[in-house]
C-alpha cells in the first residue's frame, strides 16, 4: 500500500511539473493542483479505504491486546504467589495445575427443550464449582477453608482474564488474517466494556489475597448485622440462619457462611424453611448489590418486587418456586454499585448504606407484616471477610 501511496504522489508532482511547462498561469496551475489532488485522494479512498480502516482497527486492537495479556500474566503469577506463599503449595505443583485448571470449560444443557432445563443446568454448574473445590483441596491440602476459598475465586478471576485475551486474540488474528473491517468491528466495539472488566477483574486480586468485603457482600453485611449476637444454624452448604424479633415479629435471616469467600446456597435454604410448617413465612425480603446505571451514585439504595439474585437463574427460579408454591410476597432491596465497586474493597459509601438499608427492611417489617408474623430475610452475594 506505501508503494502504491508513493507511486501516486509522483505521478501528481509530474502532472503539476506538466502543467508548468504549459505556460498555464499560476492561478489556473494551482486550481489544476487542487483538482488533480481531489481526483487522486477519491481514488485512493475508494480503492483502499477499507484497507486503511482494517489497518487502524488492527493497530488499536493489538495495543489492547497486549494490556490484556498483561492482565492474564499478573493474575497468574498473584495466584502462583498466593498458593505458594499463603498455601504452602510447591512451585512446580501450583504452576502445572494452575495451568491445567484455568483451561476448564462448561457445556450448558441444551435448551430447545426447556422442561427440566433447570435442573440440567444446576447439575452442571454444581458439578463445575465442586470440581474446582476438589481441585484446590487437592492442591492445597494444609490450607485452612478461608484461604482454599480465596484460591478458588482467585483461580476463577484468572480463568476470565484468560478466556478475555484468547476471545480479543481470536478476533485480532482472524482480522488481521482477512483483512475484515467488519469482523474487526465487532470486537472493537466491545473493547471499551472488555477492558472495563479486565481492569475490574484484575483490580480485585488483592482484596482477595487480604480476604476483606468487598462491595458485592453488602448483602451479606446486612444479614450479618441482623443476626448479630444470635445462634446460627446450618441450613444449606456453607449457608447458615438466625432467628431474631423485631417489634413482635419473628425473623429468619439467612446468610452464606462468612468470612469464607463463598456465596452459599441461598435458594436451597429459601426452599427448607418455607417448606417447614412450623415458620409460617408470611414475606419474603431480599438483599443484594446492584450494577448501577451511568450517573447514579454508588451507595444508593432502591426498592422493588421480586427475586434480588444474580447467576445463571437456576437460584432466582427456586426461590420464585418457593415463595409462589406458599404465597410468599416477594420484596427486594438492592444497593447500587458499579461493577469495580462490586468486586473491590467494600468502599465506605457502600459499607454505610448497610444501617439505612437496615432502617428500609425494618420499615417494610412494620407495614407489610402484622404482629406474630414470620419474615424471611435473605442477604445475598459474596461473603468474602464478613463474618456472622
Amino acid at each position: 500500500m506505501l508503494y502504491n501511496l508513493r507511486t501516486i504522489m509522483l505521478l501528481t508532482i509530474d502532472f503539476s511539473a506538466a502543467l508548468q511547462i504549459t505556460g498555464l498561469p499560476s492561478s489556473d496551475l494551482i486550481t489544476a493542483i487542487y483538482i488533480a489532488s481531489f481526483v487522486v485522494l477519491t481514488v485512493v479512498s475508494l480503492l483502499f479505504a477499507t484497507s486503511i480502516q482494517a489497518s487502524q482497527m488492527l493497530g488499536q486492537i493489538g495495543r489492547n491486546l497486549i494490556k490484556f495479556e498483561g492482565y492474564k500474566d499478573k493474575s497468574r503469577q498473584e495466584l502462583l504467589s498466593y498458593l505458594t506463599g499463603s498455601c504452602k503449595v510447591p512451585l512446580s505443583d501450583a504452576a502445572r495445575e494452575v495451568d491445567r485448571i484455568i483451561e476448564y470449560f462448561t457445556i450448558m444443557p441444551e435448551g430447545m427443550d426447556p422442561a427440566g432445563v433447570v435442573a440440567k443446568m444446576e447439575q452442571v454448574i454444581r458439578l463445575q464449582d465442586d470440581r474446582t473445590r476438589q481441585e484446590i483441596k487437592e492442591l492445597a491440602p494444609t490450607a485452612d477453608r478461608v484461604q482454599q476459598s480465596v484460591a478458588q475465586n482467585m483461580l476463577e478471576i484468572t480463568s476470565a482474564l484468560s478466556q478475555i485475551y484468547k476471545i480479543v486474540r481470536h478476533f485480532y488474528l482472524s482480522g488481521q488474517k482477512m483483512k475484515n473491517p467488519y469482523m474487526l468491528a465487532q470486537i472493537q466495539m466491545n473493547m471499551p466494556i472488555l477492558l472495563r472488566e479486565a481492569e475490574a477483574y484484575y483490580g480485585s486480586l488483592e482484596t482477595f489475597v487480604q480476604a476483606q468485603p468487598i462491595g458485592d457482600g453488602i448483602g451479606e453485611m446486612v444479614a450479618g448485622k441482623l443476626m448479630q449476637g444470635r445462634e446460627t444454624q446450618v441450613i444449606a452448604r456453607e449457608t447458615l440462619y438466625a432467628k431474631s424479633e423485631y417489634k413482635g415479629r419473628t425473623l429468619l435471616v439467612v446468610k452464606a457462611e462468612g468470612p469464607l469467600g463463598t456465596v452459599g446456597m441461598p435458594d436451597a435454604a429459601v426452599q427448607k424453611l418455607t417448606q417447614d410448617p412450623l415458620n409460617k413465612i408470611s414475606m419474603l425480603i431480599m438483599v443484594d448489590a446492584a450494577l448501577k446505571l451511568e450517573g447514579e451514585n454508588s451507595g444508593e439504595i432502591a426498592q422493588g418486587i421480586g427475586a434480588a439474585i444474580g447467576g445463571v437463574g437456576t437460584e432466582k427460579f427456586r426461590i420464585e418456586e418457593a415463595a409462589v408454591r406458599n404465597k410468599i410476597p416477594m420484596y427486594a432491596v438492592v444497593v447500587k454499585e458499579s461493577l469495580i465497586d462490586a468486586i473491590s474493597v467494600m468502599t465506605k459509601e457502600i459499607s454505610e448504606s448497610s444501617e439505612n438499608v437496615i432502617r428500609i427492611i425494618q420499615n417494610l417489617i412494620e407495614k407489610k407484616a402484622a404482629e406474630s408474623d414470620t419474615v424471611l430475610i435473605v442477604g445475598v452475594g459474596n461473603t468474602i471477610g464478613i463474618g456472622q
